[in-house]
């Protein structure tokens, strides 16, 4: 780690260290991991809590990730199941989709930390993450959820780059994020149609593809996917082509695209007005 790095993981843990006792919410990706870890070095292992909570729009491939790596550390870890159909207005999927799932699940994190008789929860938005539409970001600061990631100045590449110096299996893992951002604002979120992008996601990870994203437009008719510039060749080759399309037909949709601009995190906020995200954002 160089010294520049050393520095930034020290203000983390500086920013942790008057917590005293925290919960972290805990997904298993590569923010998370970092702020749990540190939170750990920061304030001991029985001063910490993670919590995970799994709903519907959480990927079946990622489940697994954050208990076992609690169980390997000796952390303590919670599992909780949210309901994203029991929040109210969400599966319309309005622009403010993500403010309104984070205010509902984040204030299941923070009732079930007060049980725990911790009062601090922390969470891992990042000092990129400041740059870009995250409508959660509003409901993180009414309910007074700490990021200390943020704080601390931490970048996604501070982060995968500290992360690979403390030998964390996270420092090169592709992004996370809910399945439900892979659809069109406006376009109902329902369970089957969660299932067809998870289901499609999975397949093209079976077939080596690391980062991937199915956006489902078109009412479920229409699936467009998204990898890296670089793997877009393999994906339409011959017979690999054939496969995908065939896979993605058999689950539901009707017509199987490729987006020729490659993978990008939040490629559906592309649509939204400057003044749709300005009112998504409270502002």
């Amino acid at each position: 780690m160089t010294d520049e790095l050393k520095k930034k993981y020290d203000s983390l843990l500086a920013a942790l260290r008057p917590l005293g006792r925290a919960a972290i919410a805990y997904s298993g990706g590569v923010d998370s991991t970092l702020l749990l870890v540190a939170a750990v070095e920061a304030l001991g292992r029985e001063n910490v809590l993670a919590v995970t909570a799994y709903d519907q729009g959480s990927p079946s491939r990622e489940k697994a990730g954050p208990e076992a790596f609690c169980k390997e550390r000796g952390i303590r870890h919670i599992i909780l199941q949210h309901d994203i159909f029991a929040v109210e207005g969400l599966s319309a999927n309005p622009p403010d989709r993500c403010y309104l799932c984070k205010k509902a699940l984040f204030s299941e994190i923070i009732e079930e930390a007060k049980k725990q008789g911790i009062d601090a929860v922390c969470e891992g938005t990042n000092a990129d993450d400041t740059f870009d539409f995250r409508p959660g970001m509003r409901a993180i600061a009414e309910l007074g959820v700490a990021s200390p990631l943020k704080a601390a100045g931490l970048t996604k590449a501070d982060i995968r780059a500290i992360s690979g110096g403390l030998g964390l299996p996270t420092a090169s893992a592709p992004s996370l994020a809910c399945l439900a951002s892979r659809f069109s604002y406006g376009e109902a979120i329902t369970e089957k149609r969660l299932h067809m992008v998870d289901e499609a996601e999975n397949f093209l990870i079976e077939k080596g593809f690391k980062q991937v994203r199915v956006r489902i437009q078109d009412e479920g008719r229409l699936a467009r996917i998204e990898v890296p510039a670089p793997d877009i060749g393999r994906l339409i080759e011959a017979p690999m082509r054939e496969a995908v399309a065939e896979r993605l037909r058999t689950l539901g949709f009707t017509y199987v695209t490729l987006d020729l601009l490659g993978f990008r995190s939040g490629s559906m906020n592309e649509t939204l007005s400057p003044e749709e995200k300005k009112e998504a954002l409270g502002k």
